[in-house]
C-alpha cells in the first residue's frame, strides 16, 4: 500500500472539498461523495496496472487489468473498489492498487489520482 505522505496540493484539496466531500457530515456521506464522484468521472472501461500488493486482492504488482465499473456501493463504505474483468462476473479490487495506463483519458486519470492523493495524505472516512 502507499506509504509516503503526499505533498499538499491546493488545487486537489479544493476539488476534494468543493466537489467530492462537500456537504458530507460524516464518514458514510464522505464515502458516498467519493463513490459518486468516481462513478461520474471514470470512463469505463479503462486499462490499469497494479501498483501495490494487497492481501485482499489476487493482483500482483505490474498485472494489467481492464477496469469495467465501480463496485457496488455497499462495498465502498471504507475504501473505494472498482470492478475488473475477472472470470464470468468480474472482481472488486481496491482502486488504490491501480494506476491507469498512459493512454487513459485525462478525466479518469485525474479522478484516480485524486483518490490516491486522499489515501497518501492519510485522510479517512
Amino acid at each position: 500500500m502507499m506509504k509516503a505522505k503526499a505533498k499538499r496540493d491546493e488545487e486537489r484539496e479544493q476539488r476534494i472539498a468543493m466537489e467530492i466531500v462537500v456537504d458530507a457530515y460524516g464518514p458514510e456521506e464522505q464515502a458516498m461523495g467519493w463513490y459518486y464522484y468516481l462513478e461520474s468521472q471514470l470512463e469505463f472501461p479503462f486499462t490499469a496496472l497494479c501498483i501495490a500488493k494487497r492481501a485482499i486482492s489476487p493482483l500482483q504488482v505490474q498485472d494489467e487489468v481492464e477496469v469495467i465499473g465501480m463496485a457496488e456501493e455497499s462495498e465502498c463504505g471504507r475504501e473505494m473498489f472498482v470492478t475488473i474483468r475477472w472470470g464470468k462476473e468480474g472482481l472488486a479490487v481496491p482502486l488504490v492498487q491501480l494506476k491507469p495506463i498512459s493512454s487513459t483519458d485525462e478525466q479518469t486519470v485525474q479522478a484516480v489520482e485524486d483518490w490516491h492523493y486522499w489515501i497518501k495524505m492519510g485522510y479517512t472516512f
